[in-house]
C-alpha cells in the first residue's frame, strides 16, 4: 500500500484537509485530516466522494486543434503565434484570460504574471468576480486592504453568530458541522440565519430574518442607527482607528425603524430581536457570502455590516467581527496574486503608481499594465464586440455559469481565437475552442491553495498525470517562453513558483501591506513539499502563528484608519406584471458548479438527480403546477424547464433554481440563461439572486423515468435531466407529443441491440407505458411513461440494473414499477455518504428513533459528514407532528 498523501480539498472555500491513499490494486481512498485545523477529519458529502470523480471518463488527454489531436509543440506555437499577432495588430487590451478560483496559487500567479507584466494588460479576470468581489470591494473601502480579519474559531467562541446570504449547512457544510456542534457544547449561544428562503441552515437558528431580496442595505443600515441610539458604538475605538462616523450617521438617520421596516417586509417584532442581540452581545460574528455579494448592491452591503462592526470595535478579536466566507478553493489564493482585472499582485493597487513601479521591478517585466482590466461580464461583452480577438479560459465553464450565459456563447462563437484549458473534453465551453489544452485535476496538480481563514495548504499529487496532460502554470509559462520572455518564465517546478510569489509579497514590505509570506521566499524542494497548512501573514523570520487583524487599528489606508462608508438603501424590486416572480439563484447540497466533477459520482446524484425550482405552495396552484410537475421558467433572455418542488420554505412570489446544470445533464436548465448581465457598479459583481422572470406549468403529454445500463445517446425529448446511478444511469424525462415507436426510441436512445426483446405493457385509457429490455438475465434498460409525472420507486429501480432477473416475477416487479413486500423501497435518498432514503428514516421515527442522534445510530444517516442532518431533523419533526394530530 502506497503511504497516505496529505492535500486538500478542491471545492468549496473551507480548505478541508484531505488524507487520500491508494491500495495495492490502485484503488483510491479518501478521509479528512484530523491534524488539519480548518476541518479536523470532517469532510462533507462532495468531500467524502472525491475517489469517485477522478476516473478518465470523459478527459481530455492529448492538445487539440479544431477538433483534431495536435502535439503541444503545434499547441502553443499557435496559441502564442495568435496571441503575438493580436497584440501587434490591435494592441495588448485585445487579448485577455479568464481564469478560475479552481487553479492553484502557482497557476494563478504565472497567469497574472504573463498578463500584467509582460503581454502589458490587466484583461485577465476570474469566476472568482461572481462569488466574492464584492466582498473584496467593501473590504478595500473599508480596510485599505482586502483583508479577512477573522478566523474560523471565531464561529466557535462568538456568542451571536450572524448568517446572512449564507446557506452554510448546504454550501459550507463542514463549518455548519463546527457552528452546530458549538452551539450543542453552548446552548445560550445564539445563531440568526438572514436569507428570504428558509433554507436547511435556518433549522439551526433561533431567529430567521425572511426579507425581501435585496433589502440587506436597510436592514444594516437600521441597525447602526440603532447600535448609535443605545450607546452601543466604542467611542474609544471609532475616534482611535476611524474616520467618516460623522457622514455615516447622518446619511443612516434617513432610514427610520419604519422605513426598514417597509423595504424587509420584516415583522416589527423579529426586527427588534435582532437589533437588541446584536447591540447586546459582546461576542458577534457576522458571516455573510453569495446572497451579499451577488447583488447589484453587494459592495455596499458589505459595507454596511463592517460599518457595524467598526462602530462597535468588534473586529479581530477572538468571537467577534465580519467574515466573508468564499465559495471557491482557492478565490482567496487568487486575490493573493491580483487575479481579478483591478488588482496587482501581493494585494497591491493597479491604480498606485508606486505599486505598479514595485510590482514592475520585481518581475523585471518590460511593462506593466497601468488602469484596470475588463471584469467578468465587460471582458465577454467586449468579445462580442469584437474586441476581443483571442480569449484563453482555465478552469472554468462561462457558458453556463457567466450571467445572460446564451450571450457568452454567442460571443465564444463569433471570437477569432479561443483556447480552453480543462480536464474535460466536452463541456459547455470546450466546444466553441480552437484550441483545447488538457490540463491536470485534482489528486494530479501540486501546490497550494488559500481558504477563507486565510490558511495557506498543499495540494499535493498522489496520481500520475495521465495521457499529455500538463499543469496550468507549465502551459502558461511555455506560452510566456513562446512569446519571448523565456527567462521571466523559466520555471521547472511549482516550488519555484511559490517562492516568486513568497518574495514578492515582502519586496519592500515592512507592514505597508497585509499579505506577506516572506517567511517561505527561501523554501527548497522537500520544505515546500511538506509544508504544514499556515495561515498568513508571516513574514520573514517569524514562525507561523494564529492571526487576527485590526483590534487594535492597523488598516491600510495612508494613515491607518479604517473608512466608514456612507450609504442608503436603494429599493430594488425587478419585477413587473409580465415578470412578477422573483429568482434566487445558488448551490445545492452535493452538486457544485457546472457538475464536471460531481456529476461523475453516482452517489452525489442520489439526494437531488435534477434541476428544481422551488415555489410557494399558493404560487404553485396559481400557474397550475402540481408537486413534481414541470415548471418553465422565463426572463427575456430566455428560458428554462424544471422540476417543480412546492415548499412552504419558499417565500410567496420568489423561486429557487440551483446553478450547476449544464447542457451535459439536461436539456434546458442552464438558469443562468435567464440572468441579465445587471452587476454592481463598484465590484462588478453580477445579480444572480435578484431577476424578474415568468412562470407556468410545462403541460406534457407524456412524463418518463428511465434507467439504462449505457449512457443515453440523443435524448429527444421536450424535458431531460441526466444523472449518474450506481452501474447505470437514470433519466427524468418529458414529452410534449407521444413517440410513434416507443420500443425503437428505447433502442436508439439506451443503446440496447436489436436481439434484445422488450417486456412490457401499454394502457391506452391511462396512457399509461411500461417498457424493459432484458439480455438474458440482465436489464439494459427500463422506460416507465404516464400522463402524470410517474410514481415509480426510483432507487429500486436503479438498483434493477445491478441484480439479477432470472425468473419472469422479478420481471414482471420491475415492469410494474414497485419492489415486492421482501424488498422494501427506501425512498428518496437523504443521507447521500450512507445512501439511506427517506422512508428508512420515516421507519426509524415510527420504530422510536425520535432524534438525529438515535436515527443515526439505527441507520448510521446523518453520522459522517452531517450535511444531511437538518433534513433529518425536518423529517422527524413532520412524523411526530403528524403522530400528534
Amino acid at each position: 500500500m502506497e503511504k497516505p498523501v496529505k492535500t486538500t480539498c478542491p471545492y468549496c472555500g473551507v480548505g478541508c484537509g484531505v488524507i487520500a491513499t491508494i491500495d495495492e490494486v490502485g484503488t483510491v481512498s479518501v478521509k479528512g485530516d484530523p491534524d488539519h485545523p480548518s476541518n479536523y477529519g470532517r469532510l462533507c458529502s462532495k468531500g467524502a466522494a472525491l475517489a469517485e470523480t477522478i476516473d478518465l471518463d470523459g478527459r481530455l488527454l492529448h492538445p487539440q486543434i479544431d477538433g483534431w489531436r495536435a502535439g503541444w509543440n503545434e499547441a502553443l506555437d499557435l496559441v502564442a503565434k495568435k496571441f503575438s499577432q493580436a497584440i501587434v495588430e490591435h494592441g495588448p487590451d485585445s487579448v485577455a484570460f479568464y481564469v478560475s478560483g479552481q487553479l492553484l496559487t502557482e497557476d494563478y500567479y504565472v497567469a497574472n504574471k504573463l498578463m500584467k507584466g509582460f503581454i502589458g494588460s490587466a484583461n485577465i479576470d476570474t469566476n472568482s468576480r461572481l462569488c466574492m468581489s464584492s466582498s473584496v470591494a467593501g473590504h478595500r473601502r473599508a480596510f485599505g486592504s482586502d483583508t479577512v480579519p477573522g478566523t474560523y474559531e471565531d464561529l466557535e467562541l462568538a456568542d451571536l453568530v450572524i448568517l446572512t446570504g449564507s446557506n452554510l449547512a448546504w454550501c459550507h457544510p463542514v463549518l455548519y458541522q463546527r457552528l452546530a456542534a458549538a452551539k450543542a457544547r453552548r446552548p445560550g449561544m445564539k445563531v440568526v440565519v438572514i436569507d428570504p428562503r428558509r433554507t436547511m441552515t435556518a433549522d439551526l437558528a433561533d431567529l430567521h430574518l425572511a426579507l425581501r431580496p435585496d433589502t440587506d442595505v436597510a436592514l444594516f443600515v437600521g441597525l447602526f442607527t440603532h447600535l448609535v441610539a443605545n450607546n452601543a458604538v466604542d467611542q474609544n475605538y471609532v475616534a482611535a482607528h476611524t474616520t467618516g462616523f460623522a457622514e455615516t450617521f447622518a446619511a443612516a438617520s434617513n432610514v427610520s425603524f419604519a422605513d426598514v421596516l417597509e423595504q424587509t417586509g420584516l415583522p416589527a417584532m423579529q426586527l427588534r430581536e435582532f437589533y437588541r442581540l446584536f447591540t447586546t452581545t459582546e461576542k458577534v460574528v457576522t458571516c455573510y457570502s453569495q446572497g451579499v455579494n451577488q447583488s447589484s448592491s453587494g459592495t455596499d452591503k458589505v459595507n454596511t455590516i463592517l460599518n457595524c462592526h467598526l462602530a462597535t470595535g468588534r473586529i479581530g478579536r477572538p468571537g467577534m467581527g465580519p467574515f466573508s466566507l468564499t465559495g471557491q478553493p482557492n478565490a482567496m489564493g487568487g486575490r493573493e496574486v491580483g487575479g481579478l482585472a483591478n488588482m496587482l499582485a501581493a494585494h497591491m493597487a493597479i491604480e498606485s503608481a508606486t505599486d505598479r513601479d514595485r510590482v514592475q521591478r520585481f518581475w523585471q517585466s518590460p511593462t506593466i499594465a497601468d488602469k484596470p482590466g475588463l471584469k467578468a461580464v465587460d471582458l465577454f461583452q467586449a468579445v462580442a464586440e469584437g474586441r476581443i480577438k483571442a480569449l484563453w479560459i482555465m478552469a472554468t465553464n462561462p457558458v453556463v455559469s457567466m450571467p445572460d450565459a446564451d450571450a457568452v456563447e454567442a460571443a465564444l462563437k463569433a471570437c477569432p481565437f479561443v483556447v480552453v484549458s480543462d480536464i474535460l473534453k466536452d463541456t459547455d465551453t470546450t466546444r466553441h475552442a480552437d484550441v483545447l489544452l488538457p490540463s491536470l485535476g485534482w489528486g494530479e496538480k501540486d501546490g497550494t491553495v488559500t481558504n477563507s481563514e486565510r490558511r495557506i495548504s498543499r495540494q499535493r499529487n498522489f496520481l500520475d498525470a495521465p495521457g499529455e496532460a500538463r499543469a496550468d502554470w507549465w502551459q502558461l509559462a511555455e506560452v510566456g517562453r513562446r512569446l519571448g520572455f523565456k527567462d521571466a518564465f523559466d520555471y521547472g517546478s511549482p516550488t519555484r513558483i511559490f517562492r516568486e510569489h513568497a518574495a514578492l509579497s515582502a519586496f519592500e514590505n515592512a507592514g505597508q501591506r497585509d499579505f506577506d509570506i516572506g517567511a517561505c521566499s527561501e523554501l527548497e524542494g522537500q520544505a515546500y513539499d511538506t509544508l504544514p497548512p499556515f495561515q498568513w501573514p508571516q513574514p520573514a523570520g517569524s514562525e507561523p502563528a494564529e492571526h487576527r487583524f485590526f483590534a487594535d487599528g492597523g488598516f491600510y489606508h495612508a494613515d491607518g484608519k479604517a473608512r466608514f462608508i456612507a450609504i442608503e438603501p436603494v429599493a430594488c424590486d425587478r419585477t413587473d406584471t409580465a415578470y412578477p416572480f422573483t429568482l434566487n439563484t445558488g448551490r445545492i447540497r452535493d452538486q457544485w458548479h457546472t457538475m464536471t466533477r460531481t456529476g461523475k459520482s453516482a452517489r452525489l446524484s442520489t439526494h437531488i438527480a435534477e434541476p428544481f425550482a422551488e415555489l410557494h405552495p399558493r404560487d404553485a396552484m396559481e400557474i397550475g403546477v402540481g408537486n413534481a410537475g414541470l415548471v418553465e421558467i422565463e426572463s427575456p433572455r430566455g428560458k428554462v424547464i424544471v422540476r417543480a418542488l412546492i415548499t412552504e420554505r419558499q417565500a410567496r412570489g420568489s423561486i429557487f433554481v440551483p446553478m450547476h446544470w449544464n447542457d451535459q445533464f439536461s436539456a434546458q436548465a442552464r438558469i443562468d440563461v435567464l440572468v441579465p448581465p445587471i452587476v454592481d457598479s463598484i465590484s462588478g459583481q453580477p445579480a444572480s439572486k435578484n431577476v424578474a422572470v415568468a412562470a407556468r406549468r410545462f403541460k406534457a403529454a407524456h412524463y418518463g423515468f428511465a434507467v439504462s445500463q449505457a449512457k443515453p445517446k440523443g435524448l429527444d425529448a421536450s424535458y431531460w435531466a441526466l444523472a449518474k446511478a450506481e452501474g447505470s444511469w437514470r433519466v427524468e424525462l418529458a414529452f410534449d407529443r407521444p413517440v410513434e415507436d416507443w420500443s425503437a426510441w428505447c433502442r436508439r436512445t439506451f443503446v440496447v441491440s436489436g436481439g434484445v426483446e422488450p417486456l412490457g405493457y401499454v394502457d391506452r385509457q391511462t396512457g399509461d407505458l411500461r417498457l424493459a429490455f432484458f439480455d438474458g438475465p440482465h436489464l439494459r434498460a427500463a422506460l416507465f411513461l404516464a400522463r402524470e409525472p410517474v410514481a415509480v420507486a426510483r432507487n429500486w429501480a436503479i438498483a434493477q440494473v445491478m441484480a439479477e432477473h432470472t425468473n419472469l416475477r422479478k420481471r414482471f416487479a420491475l415492469v410494474a414499477g414497485r419492489p415486492g413486500a421482501d424488498k422494501p423501497d427506501p425512498g428518496a435518498t437523504v443521507c447521500a455518504c450512507f445512501g439511506v432514503g427517506v422512508n428508512q428514516i420515516v421507519a426509524a421515527v415510527r420504530g422510536g428513533s425520535h432524534s438525529v442522534e438515535t436515527v443515526g445510530k439505527q441507520l448510521n444517516a446523518g453520522t459522517n459528514c452531517g450535511s444531511c442532518r437538518a433534513e433529518i431533523k425536518g423529517i422527524i419533526d413532520g412524523c411526530l407532528a403528524a403522530a400528534a394530530e
